[in-house]
């Protein structure tokens, strides 16, 4: 009997390359972030029972889950909204099965589904962010109408994302999680660093911390 070894592999790994991209001069004015080692469940609260898993979100982590487009941010976790009573759970680690504890969370209020492995999750920042941004993008990410705790279901170059404005860098720069399926994220790394090289970018990698 053959015997398989399954080793897991970077989304990113014919895209990514670490290191200065661009021909910008000067300091970077993006950096583009391939995050590693996250978990991230779906959960879709079941009829009726949006109330009830609000509140077991805010037992658990001490916050709740967006009602509209939004994400917040509890103790060791993102809450990103993704559709009428339903968002993402995204934390750091790399639990092979982390629907389990989360059935314990939610008790049956809510169907879960591990989307960690079809999800490529990068991490866009810098002072010229924005202006990259809005190449490919749009939604209008003016502080005015996308502060911080921001988020959209839409698209970057045909390409379906889930986008969210996390807390500022302590340089005072935007910050943009974003989250692809799998199988579009080298086109999609590919896009962005195009729309980014005139203004210098640094790519690298990273566990979710």
């Amino acid at each position: 009997m053959v015997e398989y070894s399954w080793e897991p592999q970077s989304p990113l790994r014919k895209a990514f390359a670490p290191g200065r991209l661009g021909l910008a001069s000067g300091d970077a004015g993006i950096a583009m972030t391939e995050i590693s080692d996250f978990n991230l469940v779906q959960v879709m609260a079941r009829r009726g029972q949006f109330a009830a898993v609000a509140k077991a979100a805010k037992k658990a982590w001490d916050v709740l889950p967006p009602e509209k487009p939004g994400a917040a941010v509890g103790k060791g976790v993102t809450l990103i909204w993704t559709g009428p009573d339903q968002f993402f759970v995204l934390s750091a680690g790399n639990n092979p099965d982390p629907v389990p504890s989360l059935a314990v969370v939610f008790d049956g209020m809510a169907s879960l589904s591990d989307q960690s492995g079809g999800r490529c999750l990068i991490r866009l920042s810098g002072a010229k962010v924005r202006d990259a941004l809005a190449k490919v993008s749009s939604i209008d990410l003016h502080d005015a109408v996308f502060p911080v705790g921001a988020a959209a279901a839409t698209s970057i170059d045909h390409t379906g994302v889930n986008l969210w404005r996390g807390p500022d860098a302590a340089n005072g720069s935007s910050v943009y999680g974003l989250l692809v399926f799998t199988s579009f994220a080298d086109s999609l790394w590919h896009t962005l660093a195009d729309a980014a090289a005139e203004y210098g970018v640094e790519a690298s990698r990273t566990p979710l911390s």
